[in-house]
C-alpha cells in the first residue's frame, strides 16, 4: 500500500547548484532542457531561481561503480563526486539543445547493458551530465 504523503520520509528533493556564472549557466539549463523558472527569489543582491524537474532520486555509487558508468558512459574516468542524470523524452534533441547553450560533449551516445541511451556532456561550469532516454521512450 502506498504512503500518503504527510507519512513519506522526504517529500521532495532539491540540489542547490552555486553558480558562479549565474545568468549563463541559468540560460544552459532552461534553454538546454527546456525549463521554465516555477519561482524567483532576488535579495539584498542574491539571486535564486527554482527549476521544477520531475522525480528525483538521489544515486550513491562506491568508487568502483562510479569508474563502471564513467567507462561505459564516457570511456574513462571524468567525473567528480557528483554527476547531474536527466532523463529526458528524447535524447538526441536534448542533447542538441544543450550543446548549442555551451555544452562540451565528452562522449557520444551509447547504449546501456541496462537498455537506455545514454550521452555524457559537461556543463559550461564544468558539471559532468548524463542525459539519458528509456527504452520504451526510444524512436522506432
Amino acid at each position: 500500500m502506498a504512503e500518503t504523503e504527510p507519512n513519506r520520509p522526504v517529500l521532495e528533493f532539491r540540489v542547490a547548484l552555486t553558480a558562479q556564472e549565474y545568468d549563463r549557466i541559468l540560460q544552459f539549463y532552461c534553454a538546454g532542457l527546456g525549463l521554465e523558472p516555477s519561482a524567483r527569489w532576488e535579495n539584498n543582491g542574491g539571486q535564486a531561481v527554482m527549476l521544477k524537474l520531475g522525480r528525483a532520486s538521489l544515486e550513491i555509487f562506491n568508487e568502483p561503480q562510479a569508474e563502471t558508468i564513467d567507462e561505459l558512459e564516457a570511456g574513462q574516468r571524468v567525473s567528480g563526486p557528483v554527476r547531474f542524470a536527466f532523463q529526458v523524452p528524447d535524447l538526441t534533441q536534448a542533447m542538441e539543445r544543450m550543446l548549442g547553450q555551451g555544452a562540451r560533449l565528452v562522449h557520444p551516445p551509447v547504449a546501456t547493458p541496462w537498455g537506455d541511451f545514454n550521452v555524457r556532456l559537461e556543463a559550461p561550469d564544468g558539471m559532468q551530465i548524463t542525459l539519458f532516454q528509456a527504452p520504451n521512450e526510444l524512436p522506432e
